[in-house]
């Protein structure tokens, strides 16, 4: 007697023997021996809807024409990726490896890529980064405006990356990232302590603005540009105060942080930084230094209030001996100027004076200097 298998529309059956393939069933009913007479056999049932056919012996399995020809074979090497889409959604991103999908019931559609080319680039990127298996296979970047992103592989410069998002394949070498930000930063040197030309210790602190043009010069020419630049303003600032005393240093700051400048701008440009501005922020003094410093400014000023002051009366003293002289030559002038005298002694007065015959001044200069009769 030989019995039945229903494989359904969606389904194909694998026909083993003893663990053999032996043949592909098709949908539909197949009459076989019952299983008393062939112990050795297995039929599978396998549905075409999952789209991706997987199985232990899928290398066998494929080599069966009939097998193969219902089926997508995506054969990838170690260099290769690829994106399947099934009824135009992004259903699997596959590695190296041999994977197979079914032609029907739904479209498949195979897309591939060598990851030798490195960069990923594709119309739909968005869908695909959101893929979940995207970041096993993917890795990417996205860059403000204000940045400039080195793209290192396998210790080469790749690319210089600009604003925006970038894609590229994972597992395609060692990969390395430099980040430069464009925008002006400020280098604090501060607490440095230096000894002037006259051996006094200070401490300086310096302000140096600068920004990157040159990224690439920027992360190859030293290891660390942020350090490299540190290092030059402690070494000119150093060189510049060491040069000077201390009366020189605060008299002009400004040649001092010139000096700075020139020296920082051409090695800064090895680097690939441009020196935007330089400042000292700070002169602080030792303790004993400030005090002995306020006791020689105090001096000088008193000693300038003193000349001030004496300037001033030597020429009020001579600005009496020349009226004095102008008087005693003119005695209508010494009259007029003792009546002047006299009428802001009496101002305000409610008083009268009773004057006779003679010299006014004289009688005037008595009521003065004497006891007079007052009269209402």
């Amino acid at each position: 007697m030989l019995s039945s298998i229903r494989i359904r529309k969606h389904e194909v059956g694998l026909l083993f023997r003893h663990g053999d393939f032996e043949q592909l069933l098709q949908p539909g009913t197949h009459w076989l021996r019952p299983l008393l007479f062939d112990r050795g056999r297995k039929i599978e049932s396998v549905s075409r809807l999952d789209a991706k056919f997987e199985h232990k012996m899928l290398d066998v399995l494929i080599a069966d024409p009939a097998l193969a020809d219902q089926l997508v074979i995506v054969d990838l090497t170690d260099e290769q990726r690829a994106l399947v889409w099934k009824d135009g959604r992004l259903g699997w991103i596959l590695g190296p490896g041999r994977h197979a999908f079914w032609k029907a019931p739904a479209k498949i559609e195979v897309e591939t890529f060598d990851v030798n080319d490195f960069t990923f680039t594709h119309r739909k990127l968005e869908t695909v980064l959101q893929h979940g298996s995207a970041h096993l296979y993917l890795d990417g970047v996205h860059i403000e405006p204000n940045e400039r992103v080195l793209l290192f592989r396998d210790g080469v410069l790749f690319d210089q990356l600009k604003p925006g998002t970038h894609v590229y394949w994972k597992n395609a070498g060692r990969v390395q990232r430099r980040i430069v930000d464009l925008r002006e930063q400020v280098a604090d040197v501060s607490g440095q302590e230096i000894m002037t030309a006259d051996k006094v210790t200070l401490r300086v602190n310096l302000l140096v603005n600068y920004h990157v043009t040159d990224a690439v010069k920027a992360v190859s020419a030293v290891q660390d540009y942020e350090q490299a630049l540190y290092r030059e303003a402690q070494l000119a600032l150093r060189a510049a105060v060491g040069a000077r005393t201390l009366d020189k240093l605060l008299a002009d700051k400004d040649a001092v942080t010139d000096e700075v400048r020139q020296a920082l701008v051409g090695r800064a440009e090895e680097f690939g930084i441009a020196i935007r501005n330089v400042g000292l922020r700070d002169v602080i003094l030792p303790g004993d230094m400030k005090a002995m410093l306020n006791q020689v400014i105090l001096a000088q000023k008193q000693a300038e209030a003193n000349l001030i002051r004496r300037r001033e009366e030597t020429a009020a003293a001579r600005s009496q001996a020349n009226t004095a002289k102008l008087l005693a030559e003119n005695p209508v002038l010494a009259r007029m100027k003792e009546l002047e005298a006299l009428q802001e002694i009496l101002a305000g007065a409610k008083t009268t004076f009773v004057l006779g015959p003679g010299d006014v001044a004289n009688q005037v200069r008595r009521l003065v200097t004497d006891d007079v009769t007052k009269v209402e």
